[in-house]
């Protein structure tokens, strides 16, 4: 019991019981106990309680990039990735999630074919411990599936052990009819076996098969993975699609006991070995199941803010910002130790499931119109009744808020989006696209083997993208120093700490406002937005009731004074100001 403290490892066992039944608990928490043995204990960052309180700061952003976002003769992408952080955003981010970067065979990389090894076409383990020695490293573990083409898979269909029951296998006269769908797709797929034709699970897609986690095997598999991936300087772990991993005939199948068991165990298990590492889960549903991720501050360090990005989209093309007002002022307190990952944009859609409650549903259909409108195209989920409701919309988050009659207006409206994102209590993550300006990529859907999600996938050409970044007057240009520059400045502001007290002002609905403080209560700062595309006039009194009295009032993204006309400042349309009292 050297290795690991006693009370930590009967929390161990127990969750193995509670899992497994308590006849497996002993054999299988010696079993992990040995597993433990071989990475050894980590005293990183000083042990655990000083990794507890060095976590995450205000200097953290996260960069979300495919390996191969930007490409270069004579370099392997994961180099030039490397490259382009060096070049453009020193500073800017200090954290890289390089978006799965193992061999895959669709879904833009979360059909893993072979999690312990790094795709050959992206690069090797020397470059991805490059980017973490510099940046800090978020990695994928894709839970609940992996590729059929997969070594595993192969196994399972010949009958060879231990994979022949790493697959969740199902009965396709039993009643499904309870299981959450992400897909429209066929639940179960007819497969050929050596030991006869069996019906797998895939929940995502035919080439995805669900893996069976009541095999004590795979949970052990992924565990080794997982310390694998710490082993390499992996700083947060994204749970992909962690939500669905554990099914149950006649439920759900979806956030299940077990589920939520083994989320506390990987914990438990980082805690003994690398205490300095997040444990983050990616649940696109309804605020309530999302952060019920968080347990009693024994689960996942992080979440993801998943309604943050409709509820900003919402309010800014509807130019009202009382929904995200509501939202945002009824969030309240985390567990300690526990913090949002706050986004606008990703790799994937912009999930409409989170919208469940906070917006009439007519809004929702007039968000999905809008959503057209600008080329953009809508993924469904399957409903129990046989229906299909919209599940997410595919644009990238620039056209999303596109002005068709006045181009430079709807910069302006995308940037003030972004403003809003990294303002609020958490960890920001900022995408690609949205870093350099990036736009629609109509082409990609339209490819042979091409997803809506394509249309904001697009890769770059390293010449080419430089070219648009070095212009002066490129949209690109404008929006990589913009947003840069906002990256930068709230790097050096210690209000932004993810756990800094936030305070959401009622205000009209044309402006969104809140305030953030340090943690030491030295610096306070006032975050103001325009979501109109008409001025806005921001009393005095309002900005001195929450800064106090000050010889002048500063806004840090410009880093000019606030000239007051009379006792009013005006806002421009979809202006931002983060303003401090000096």
């Amino acid at each position: 019991m050297k290795l690991i403290r006693r009370s930590t490892f009967n929390r161990m066992k127990l969750r193995l019981g509670r899992l497994y039944g308590r006849d497996m608990a002993e054999q299988l928490s010696d079993r992990l106990y040995m597993l433990i043995g071989r990475y050894g204990v980590s005293s990183k960052n000083g042990g655990s309680e000083a990794a507890k309180k060095n976590r995450w700061s205000h200097k953290d952003a996260v960069l979300i990039t495919y390996g191969d976002m930007v490409t270069r003769e004579g370099e392997r992408p994961l180099e030039t990735l490397k490259n382009f952080c060096d070049r453009r955003l020193r500073g800017a981010v200090n954290v890289v999630h390089v978006l799965p970067f193992f061999p895959s065979s669709s879904d833009g990389g979360f059909s893993v074919i072979d999690y312990r090894k790094v795709a050959k076409e992206l690069g090797d383990w020397g470059e991805i411990e490059r980017i973490s020695r510099d940046y800090g490293l978020m990695a994928d573990l894709v839970l609940n599936h992996c590729s059929r083409q997969s070594a595993w898979f192969t196994d399972y269909v010949n009958g060879i052990a231990p994979q022949s029951e790493y697959f969740q296998e199902g009965d396709p006269e039993a009643d499904l009819s309870a299981v959450v769908r992400p897909r429209p797709w066929p639940l179960l797929s007819k497969t050929e076996t050596k030991n006869g034709e069996r019906h797998v699970w895939t929940t995502f897609s035919e080439d995805q098969v669900d893996l069976n986690w009541k095999s004590p095997d795979v949970l052990f598999e992924f565990l080794d993975i997982l310390l694998n991936y710490v082993s390499k300087g992996t700083r947060i772990v994204r749970l992909d699609a962690v939500a669905f991993l554990w099914k149950e005939e006649g439920t759900s199948c979806i956030h299940l006991r077990q589920v939520h068991e083994v989320v506390k165990l990987m914990r438990d298990v980082l805690v003994t070995v690398a205490p300095h590492v997040i444990v983050l889960t990616e649940t696109n549903v309804p605020h309530v199941e999302n952060i019920s991720y968080f347990g009693r501050g024994d689960e996942a360090h992080m979440v993801y803010q998943f309604a943050l990005p409709p509820l900003v989209l919402h309010g800014l093309l509807k130019g009202d910002s009382r929904s995200m007002q509501k939202w945002a002022g009824s969030l309240g307190d985390l567990p300690k130790g526990c913090t949002y990952l706050n986004f606008t944009a990703s790799h994937d859609g912009i999930g409409v499931r989170p919208l469940e409650g906070l917006v009439a549903p007519e809004e929702l259909r007039w968000l999905v119109g809008q959503v057209e409108e600008r080329g953009g195209l809508v993924n469904y989920r399957s409903m129990p009744d046989g229906s299909k409701k919209p599940y997410e919309l595919n644009i990238t988050y620039r056209d999303a808020l596109s002005l068709p009659g006045d181009p430079k207006l709807g910069l302006r409206r995308f940037l003030c989006s972004q403003a809003v994102m990294l303002s609020l209590r958490g960890m920001p993550a900022v995408y690609f696209h949205s870093v350099v300006g990036g736009t629609n990529w109509d082409e990609g859907p339209k490819r042979e083997d091409g997803e809506n999600r394509d249309i904001n996938r697009q890769r770059w050409d390293w010449n080419d993208l430089e070219a648009k970044l070095d212009d002066a007057d490129s949209d690109h240009a404008w929006v990589n120093n913009v947003y840069s520059s906002m990256l930068r400045t709230r790097a050096n502001c210690t209000a932004f700490h993810p756990d800094a007290p936030q305070e959401v002002l009622t205000t009209t609905g044309e402006v969104f406002a809140l305030v953030r403080r340090s943690l030491d209560g030295r610096v306070r700062i006032l975050c103001c937005f325009n979501f109109s595309a008409e001025e806005v006039k921001l009393p005095r009194k309002l900005v001195a009731g929450q800064l106090g009295e000050a010889g002048r009032f500063r806004n840090l993204l410009n880093g000019s004074d606030l000239e007051f006309e009379g006792d009013e400042y005006v806002l421009r349309a979809y202006e931002s100001a983060w303003v401090v009292g000096e």
